[in-house]
This record gives structure tokens, sequence and C-alpha cells, in this order.
């Protein structure tokens, strides 16, 4: 790994969101560590989508001049020079420098041009956008081994997997299963026909993560471990038959490494995003903690249980368009993204998202994921067909 420059300089793309401001905090906790304690960083853009007032503190309490916001009616309240739907793309082709660190966390596809960019410009990624790999999975690796930049994974469960396969030091073939844990939401226990017609303030209410109303909803249906299945294909090289995962809901351990020998690591941390953040800007060394620390005396037990397919059936589908391949993942993403706002929007019935995923699927054709212009077509075709399937407009 080339040395990387002590201060960093840090581009926090999706900066007012649950990610982006524990980003920050743990930007200020690492800079407030003695110089042979931890690395400093010194962050240069911010990018947001439509909270203006958030946005703008940040760049007032961080000294960052550069900033954008999707929502061009927060242009004045921000005072950004990048506005509307292309300013996180705009902001990084305009400041991004080689070695900078470019934290992803919009969501959405929309944070995928600009993730591009920044391999382009020869800055690693701490990724946190999970539609970024499910989406341009392809794409986004294969030009991140050409400029010679790390995608380093933000998301809780695929920190776990890197540092338990670093921790390993064992060969990429030794590797017989990477599991994920998965809470279970908020509807575990709930039987089928309950779970299926949820109300809104029922999936958004997580046992275990505080996080915005679009993740919330993944992780009610287990769409969320659907993705991250995906995630996990792309970042750690494994087919789809060495992907699985399984219900954890002290949320503890955040995933396991079975290798061929039969062993299993597995990682355990306090339920804290600010670890996984820290990791992520730190990677490879590391640093005094900012997270709350795990106390096995007073934990208690550790439960695990399979996935109920039946009520949960996003693994499945997503194990499915990891073997098709190609625009399978934009597919999957698209119509998962309608299917969320359409149940947000009262339209449907909460039951109803994993069946227009696998419909919008079965419906459309795969082709090769080679180009951005390839997988936005097959986005914007499984967003019209994703939302026939949900009623939202009629067939033609």
């Amino acid at each position: 790994m080339p040395e990387r420059p002590n201060p960093r300089r840090i581009i926090v793309l999706g900066s007012t969101g649950s990610i982006g401001q524990n980003t920050l905090r743990v930007i200020s906790h690492l800079s407030s560590l003695r110089e042979d304690e931890g690395r400093k960083f010194d962050v240069v853009g911010l990018a947001a989508g439509s909270n203006a007032a958030e946005l703008r503190r940040q760049a007032d309490a961080f000294g960052v001049s550069a900033v954008a916001i999707a929502d061009p009616s927060g242009e004045v309240a921000a005072g950004a020079p990048h506005t509307g739907p292309d300013a996180a793309l705009d902001l990084v082709a305009t400041i991004a420098q080689p070695g900078d660190l470019i934290v992803a966390a919009m969501v959405g596809a929309a944070g995928i041009p600009a993730v591009l960019a920044g391999i382009e410009a020869g800055c690693d990624i701490a990724l946190a956008n999970k539609e970024t790999l499910v989406a341009a999975g392809e794409l986004v690796m294969r030009a991140a081994r050409s400029k010679g930049v790390e995608i380093i994974p933000i998301d809780s469960e695929h920190s776990a997997v890197a540092q338990a396969l670093r921790t390993s030091g064992r060969a990429p073939e030794s590797v017989r299963r990477i599991v994920l844990t998965a809470s279970g939401g908020p509807f575990r226990s709930w039987p089928k026909d309950r779970m299926d017609n949820a109300s809104i303030e029922e999936a958004l209410d997580h046992p275990t993560w505080s996080m915005g109303p679009k993740v919330s909803i993944d992780s009610a249906s287990l769409m969320n471990k659907g993705l991250e299945l995906i995630e996990a294909h792309w970042l750690f090289d494994a087919p789809a038959e060495k992907l699985d995962a399984i219900v954890h809901p002290q949320s503890i351990v955040h995933a396991l490494v079975e290798f061929t020998d039969r062993s299993v690591i597995a990682q355990l941390a306090a339920p804290d995003m600010k670890l996984p953040i820290q990791i992520a800007l730190t990677w490879p060394d590391c640093a005094a903690g900012c997270s709350a620390p795990l106390d096995l005396e007073h934990l208690g037990t550790l439960e695990f249980e399979p996935v109920d397919r039946s009520r949960f059936p996003a693994i499945d589908i997503a194990r499915e368009a990891i073997q098709q391949g190609g625009t399978a993942g934009a597919i999957f993403n698209a119509a998962n993204e309608v299917a969320v706002e359409a149940f947000l929007a009262g339209a449907i019935a909460f039951g109803r998202i994993p069946g227009i995923v696998s419909d919008t699927i079965s419906a459309l054709d795969v082709h090769p994921a080679d180009s951005l212009d390839a997988i936005e077509a097959s986005d914007q075709e499984a967003r019209a067909t994703a939302r026939e399937c949900a009623g939202l407009v009629s067939p033609t």
C-alpha cells in the first residue's frame, strides 16, 4: 500500500446523513489525539442532499469552502457553488487529488458517478453507499484496480469481513463461507401476515440502529442484507454459494468468515457505526477509538438463528442476482428503491417490496455491466418496470 499523506485530505459525500455526521465526529476525535496516537485529517469538501442548514454548519465548523448540495433551493442557505443532481460529481471533479480519501455516504444510485470520478482522480474510497457496488460493482472494482486505489468498506458487516480476512493472513481460496449477520429488524418474530401489512411507523422502528427512512425499511425487509451480499461478492471476490446471512439480534457479531479447515473467525464490537468509520479512515492502521467498548461480562448470551426465507426472500433474490451477473444488480437496486419509495408514500403494502424486486428482475433482460451508460440504462428500465409492478403507472 502506498504511503498516505498526513494530514490526509477528506471529501465527505452525504455529510448531513447519519454516516456523514458520524464521520465528522470521528475525524474530530482522531484529530484531537496526540501526534503519535492517530492520523490527522483535513476536510476539504462536503456534499449533501437537501439539509442546507446542517451543511452550512459543518462547513463553518471544519473550515470548508468547497460544498455541494443536490437541492437547488438550498444554494443560498448552504453557500454552495455546486448545486443540482450532479453537485457531488461536480465537487469531486473540481477538487479531488491523488491520495485523497472520499467517504461515499450518499444514499441511492446517484452516488455512483461521483465515486467513479474519485477513482479516476486517484482517490481511495471509504464506501458506505451500498448502491455503488450493487449496481456498478464490476465497473467500480475494475476502475479501482486500474488506478491502484482502495475500496474500503464502512458497512459494519463488510468492515468485519475485511478485518477477519486480514487477521487470518490466509489465501483467498481458503475461504469456505462468508456470513453476514442481520439483527432481524423490527419484524424478526412477527408472523408473515402481520409483517406484510405493517405500518410505515412500525417498519421504521428499528430495534438496534438509528438510520434514515430508506435504510430502515431495507433493514425491516432484510433487503439491506441482500444488498450487502451483492456488495460482498464484489469486495471479496466471493461467488454466491460462498455468501450467506444469519440473524443475530444483539448486533454484536458483525460477520463471520469460515475457512476450508472449518475454523471460523468472527468480529465482535458494540453496535456503534463510529467504529467501522474509524477503521475505514485509518486503514490499515489502528488508533484509540471513540466508540463504546464491548462489555462481554455484562453481555450475557449471543443468539443466532437462520433467516426465514419465506418471510424474508431478499437473501435468495440477491444470490440469484449475483449468479446472473451483468446488470442484474442494477435492476435489483433500482426496483428496491422504487418499492421502498412506494411503501413510504403509502402506495403499496410492506409485503409487496420483495415481490416487486423479484418480478422486475424476471421481466427484464440482463446485459453486460461494462459501462456506466449500460448500468444507467438498466437502472431506468428497472425503475419503469418496478413502477408498473407497484401499480404506480398503467402498463403500456
